[in-house]
């Protein structure tokens, strides 16, 4: 049966969903719920801004409904699975725990988000079912009860930002259940899912979900989730024989270098190791600014208030043997601090921007 655990409250009814709380978490929560208890069809939810400026669409009550099946058909989720949530409801992804859970008729347990979610539940009620971001995952797998806890959890739904292959391997190494999930805000979170193994990330469609590439290998997606309508992306993908997908990297962060098209997002997990070796826990991507010569050249940035060249030509030679001579940053960027939208991802375009200014 739905209900909301929060602290020592359970909330049920319609009545319970009315009352006033200072805390703001499950003040969001309580008013959303009953807004969808109370029958409302449509819900304007603002997009993340990862690729462009933030917008606000409208969503409807029938997308929502249609992606929380989805998932549970996936999932094969009955009332008896207990669910957690710990994303802020303000978003898409924590909105969605709450509609999958009245969906679905399950209990769910609403915990303020933070770094590490699962170090104050009780062992004896564990979530069967629970989506986190990278950063909560990692932070989790670093605390020994935590990282217990997520081991015992049956399906584990990580989205907002792609997993590192660090922790992709970290996950499969402790026989953890995690899935990687890929959506936006316009398809009401995730339409396609790939289990994460170690190995090469391969996303199984929803089902319900039809999808297929434009002339620049760009994915599209028709889905109940959109409302049936075509959603063009700039996201490049290849297919395999079973019809599932491997996500490439983004069409328009192309880097065009002396005629040879670049994609950094592809790039990136195979610099991934030696980046984090010589500069840990520093947040770095590749990105393209104009050249004279090339038109464009490819250049590595981190996050970082020291400059360390020694570092730099370490980095470029052990580079060597791992890509090729093109896919080699050209230059490498210290920054003090990358621009980021408004949900707390990199927004390459402007960090790129602030450079681009300085040369």
């Amino acid at each position: 049966m739905f209900q909301i655990h929060f602290e020592n409250q359970i909330f049920r009814t319609l009545e319970d969903f009315s009352v006033s709380s200072e805390n703001e978490v499950l003040k969001q929560a309580l008013s959303f719920c009953r807004e969808w208890m109370e029958g409302k069809e449509t819900f304007l939810q603002k997009t993340s801004g990862s690729t462009g400026t933030p917008k606000e669409i409208e969503i409807t009550r029938a997308q929502m409904i249609a992606s929380a099946k989805a998932t549970g058909e996936f999932f094969k989720i009955n009332s008896s699975d207990f669910l957690l949530a710990c994303l802020n409801p303000n978003y898409i992804a924590g909105k969605m725990m709450l509609v999958r859970a009245m969906v679905w008729d399950c209990p769910i347990q609403l915990v303020e988000p933070s770094s590490d979610p699962l170090q104050d539940l009780s062992e004896n009620r564990l979530p069967d079912f629970v989506a986190m971001v990278p950063l909560q995952v990692q932070n989790s797998l670093k605390n020994p009860e935590s990282k217990q806890k997520l081991q015992q959890i049956k399906n584990i739904l990580i989205g907002g930002a792609p997993c590192s292959l660090q922790l992709q391997q970290e996950l499969s190494e402790n026989r953890i259940n995690a899935w990687q999930s890929f959506g936006m805000t316009e398809t009401v979170s995730h339409i396609a899912l790939a289990k994460i193994t170690g190995s090469a990330l391969w996303y199984h469609p929803l089902p319900g979900v039809r999808i297929g590439q434009d002339e620049r290998e760009a994915l599209w997606i028709e889905s109940p989730m959109s409302g049936n309508q075509r959603i063009q992306t700039n996201d490049r993908i290849a297919f395999n024989s079973s019809g599932n997908f491997q996500w490439l990297g983004r069409v328009d962060f192309v880097v065009n270098s002396g005629g040879i098209k670049l994609f950094p997002e592809a790039i990136e997990p195979q610099i991934e190791k030696e980046v984090n070796k010589l500069f840990p826990e520093k947040r770095f991507f590749l990105g393209g600014i104009s050249d004279p010569v090339l038109g464009q050249k490819l250049i590595l940035l981190i996050e970082s208030p020291e400059k360390d060249l020694e570092k730099v030509k370490i980095l470029l030679e052990q580079l060597k043997p791992k890509i090729s001579r093109y896919e080699r940053p050209r230059e490498v960027i210290f920054l003090n601090q990358f621009e980021e939208t408004s949900s707390g991802k990199i927004n390459r375009f402007k960090t790129l921007a602030h450079v681009s200014l300085d040369h």
